[in-house]
């Protein structure tokens, strides 16, 4: 596929999902809801689509240097100069952990925010031209794209190690940030863990009719697909969303509406992303009826995506650049990630929510995650399929 092939897909996707968010390949809804209120002022309307804010020392609330700072990672106002971000994330969900980097490095950030692929789309066709110095993606799948044009840099070895080889480029081109497990959550008063067939794709039993929930139109549902096809060839996925589709699994909006479902005991279970159970588990501030079940097998059910981020070969700020993605990798910014967002922190030594399957214990499927970029192919088989 050519460059402008990949643009016009990934501008599609973007395109689509910002005048119907119900299809919202590589962005939209994914983005997990921080509690953390964002801290820099706003300007909206830079660029096409996109929001961007600015975040300085001065601007910022000081942080204090973390203890066990990964080596590198930058002291209070030892780095300077200036750094322009594209990031897929939300503003809500980042800027204050962007505005903690700005107090502790004296590094004015600039932020352009927006829809994943819309920024991807911009870096491809901005080329050598692009402003950007850093791609921070909520998917590796666009990662990948961006990698694969040859506009990521290769990351310094010290940075990469932080992170387990599964959760980064195999070519050292991006690095993971945090991690979001894909996950069936099921009513607890109508199933237990036991009930949950040993693979992702054995739900097309007919045991399993009318009992089920799913968002075809969501993201991270679509990287899901994308694994299956990569992991299992192309027939095996389309096998199974029909036998989903026949099944009668209802279709939701989104991941959370699938949760609501589950603890109102209207489904039996849905396939989500883990984090927005474990938000409604924080909000209610008690148990609820529901419970995550994340496969550990090595399962295609079993795919862990990332949130991610890389270096444009045109950055002008390489040194404010790596600085920023080793900030990301403290123990600061991990911990942040873990308790703000309920996703897993990637470094080791940073706590994960007890509620959760630890990373260690979970036996990711053989994959490699820029190679969830091929999301037009499962598009088309979703709407071959009448899910779109």
């Amino acid at each position: 596929m050519s460059r402008r092939d990949i643009i016009r897909a990934l501008a599609g996707l973007a395109g689509a999902s910002l005048a119907a968010p119900v299809l919202a390949a590589c962005g939209g809804e994914d983005n997990p809801a921080s509690t953390a209120a964002p801290t820099a002022t706003s300007q909206a309307g830079t660029g096409s689509g996109g929001s961007a804010a600015t975040a300085t020392s001065a601007a910022a609330t000081p942080a204090s240097t973390p203890a066990g700072t990964p080596a590198g990672a930058p002291a209070t106002g030892t780095v300077g100069g200036s750094l322009t971000v594209y990031s897929g994330r939300s503003e809500q969900l980042i800027q204050a952990i962007v505005d903690q980097f700005a107090a502790a490095s004296g590094v004015e950030v600039k932020v352009r925010y927006g829809d994943t692929a819309e920024m991807a789309a911009a870096i491809l066709e901005e080329g050598q031209s692009s402003p950007a110095d850093i791609f921070f993606a909520q998917d590796a799948g666009a990662l990948g794209a961006v990698a694969r044009e040859g506009l990521l840099a290769e990351l310094p070895a010290d940075v990469l190690d932080l992170v387990e080889a599964r959760f980064r480029s195999p070519d050292g081109l991006w690095v993971g940030i945090s991690g979001r497990a894909r996950a069936v959550v099921y009513n607890t008063e109508r199933l237990s863990e036991s009930d949950i067939p040993p693979s992702i794709l054995d739900f097309t039993d007919p045991v399993w009719k009318d009992r089920l929930g799913w968002a075809p139109t969501n993201a991270s549902f679509q990287a899901a697909v994308t694994a299956i096809r990569v992991l299992r060839g192309d027939d095996v996925a389309r096998a199974w969303l029909e036998g989903i589709r026949d099944n009668g699994a209802r279709v939701f909006e989104n991941n959370n509406a699938i949760v609501s479902a589950v603890i109102d005991g209207e489904i039996d279970a849905g396939f989500v992303n883990h984090y927005y159970l474990m938000r409604q588990l924080a909000e209610a501030g008690g148990d609820l009826p529901a419970r995550n079940y994340i496969y550990r097998n090595g399962d295609p059910g079993a795919l862990v995506n990332v949130a991610g981020a890389g270096i444009l070969t045109t950055a002008k700020n390489q040194e404010q650049a790596i600085a920023f993605i080793r900030y990301m990798l403290s123990p600061e910014a991990q911990t942040y990630f873990a308790e703000e967002t309920h996703e897993y922190p990637l470094v080791a030594g940073v706590p994960t929510d007890p509620n959760l399957v630890p990373l260690s214990e979970i036996q990711t499927p053989d994959i490699d995650l820029s190679d969830l970029a091929d999301l037009e192919a499962t598009l088309e088989m979703l709407r071959d399929v009448g899910l779109l």
